[in-house]
């Protein structure tokens, strides 16, 4: 049970999320690949997104420019008024000291397994303080705020891996950031370590009010965020909100189609867009009926 003197006084401000025109390569020996192919987004202050997508759609990749590992080819990714690619070595470690935390796949990368589950806690707010960073919470407070505090005296190594990424979560919130971004939490858990998992992040986002971005490749760990974003092929495909999916039209006029009637509209098909009063009608060059 959490008390009431537990939750008081936690909330933080999010942080708003804007990306436009966004492009970013990977150079190879064979030659550049492509990532992002033009992304535009807007994520508000406060708002829990999933970002959905196959392996190698470029989910990650947008997840590595916000935590500000590498800058965009093209494009720009801001935080708030911070411009990321813009932002000095000192700037950039001030901000991810103090705003932005990434919890990367695999809680093994953020926890000490020799140590107990309060004192990974305790070594990453140990960190912020040097910063300078003013912390409201006390390890064990925080353990407790999200649901582990049984877990708080146990070596990770003798937790599960659902248990091990509960505190990793924890751990990732420690200095009470204003951005959260968590690349695939419920990777090669049971489906009970997935839904207790997903509950923390869930808990997270409640009680801090802080903005937190998702990475994952299961359509059911997305539907439990407020928002889905779909990532297809480097671009923006599709938005899903209230259970409902939308197709996104792209600043360029792109328009990715849901994969459903991609047999009815195959790719390099010519397609008639006829404006309506309240919308488009697609028929194909060979149709004279409307698409439904």
């Amino acid at each position: 049970m959490i008390s009431q003197e537990t939750t008081m006084k936690v909330k933080v401000a999010g942080a708003q999320v804007h990306l436009s025109g966004v492009v970013h390569l990977y150079p190879t020996p064979e030659g550049d690949v492509v990532a992002l192919r033009g992304v535009d987004l807007d994520i508000k202050a406060g708002e829990s997104v999933a970002l959905l997508g196959p392996s190698g759609a470029g989910k990650s990749t947008v997840l590595g420019l916000l935590a500000g590992e590498f800058a965009p080819s093209a494009g720009s990714v801001t935080i708030d008024e911070y411009d990321i690619g813009r932002l000095g070595t000192e700037e950039l470690a001030r901000l991810r000291s103090r705003d932005v935390s990434l919890v990367v796949q695999g809680a093994s990368a953020k926890l000490l397994s020799y140590a107990t589950a309060r004192e990974n806690i305790w070594f990453a707010q140990h960190g912020a303080r040097k910063r300078g960073v003013p912390l409201s919470r006390s390890a064990a407070q925080l353990l407790e705020l999200f649901g582990v505090g049984d877990l708080a005296d146990r070596r990770v190594a003798e937790l599960s891996s659902g248990q091990r990424q509960r505190v990793a979560l924890v751990a990732g919130v420690a200095v009470l950031p204003r951005l959260l971004l968590i690349d695939e939490p419920t990777s090669q858990l049971s489906n009970d370590e997935r839904d207790q998992v997903i509950e923390t992040v869930s808990m997270i986002h409640r009680e801090l009010g802080l903005t937190v971005i998702v990475v994952t490749h299961d359509a059911e760990v997305a539907s439990r965020l407020e928002r889905t974003i779909t990532i297809r092929d480097g671009r923006v495909g599709a938005e899903g909100r209230a259970g409902t999916e939308y197709a996104v039209v792209g600043r360029d006029g792109s328009l990715h189609l849901p994969p459903d009637v991609l047999d009815l509209l195959p790719p390099d098909s010519l397609v008639r867009v006829i404006r309506l009063a309240h919308g488009v009608e697609l028929r194909r060059a060979d149709d004279q009926e409307p698409l439904s």
